[in-house]
């Protein structure tokens, strides 16, 4: 498979997991970028130029290097999960809002933006909406905040950052 066309297939990915079409990204870029050529470049058909490579990043909201493709891409799901309670997330982890984190104003929201910043990086996840807290994740951020996997899970339970976790 040629570069282009793992170019092509990261751009899609990018775009797919920010839930744009073509459309809107032709309308956030102020008619820039014609959905048609997008097309062209998701399927590897054209080639993009560094400099608009650059400007779709800024678009994207993602780091540019995160456009290029990776040797080994992995298939991420925005599905929908099932209810889960406070003690599943110490067996199997969960997902955190990332829109409600980034509104709070809690000691251990700073904390967590940056570790989940560092999460999408690593993971090339820039969906934006939501990020999947793994079991070690949780472990980690225990460790550095202080606390128990268990308080920990109740404390983001309590702050209504886990998105499947319904709020009693």
């Amino acid at each position: 498979m040629g570069s282009g066309v793992r170019v092509g297939e990261r751009l899609r990915a990018i775009r797919r997991q920010k839930g744009l079409s073509l459309h809107d990204v032709e309308a956030r870029s102020g008619m820039e970028f014609k959905a048609s050529v997008l097309g062209a470049y998701a399927r590897g058909e054209r080639a993009i130029s560094v400099p608009r490579l650059l400007r779709l990043a800024d678009i994207y909201d993602v780091p540019s290097d995160q456009l290029l493709p990776r040797l080994m891409e992995a298939e991420i799901d925005l599905g929908d999960e099932t209810e889960v309670t406070a003690v599943d997330l110490m067996t199997r982890g969960f997902t955190i809002d990332l829109q409600r984190l980034h509104d709070l104003d809690e000691p251990e929201t700073a904390i967590l933006s940056r570790y989940a910043t560092s999460i999408q990086l690593e993971r090339q996840d820039f969906n934006g909406r939501l990020l999947t807290i793994r079991r070690d994740d949780l472990r980690e951020l225990a460790a550095v905040l202080g606390r128990t996997v268990e308080e920990l899970g109740k404390r983001f339970v309590a702050l209504g950052l886990v998105a499947d976790v319904k709020q009693r």
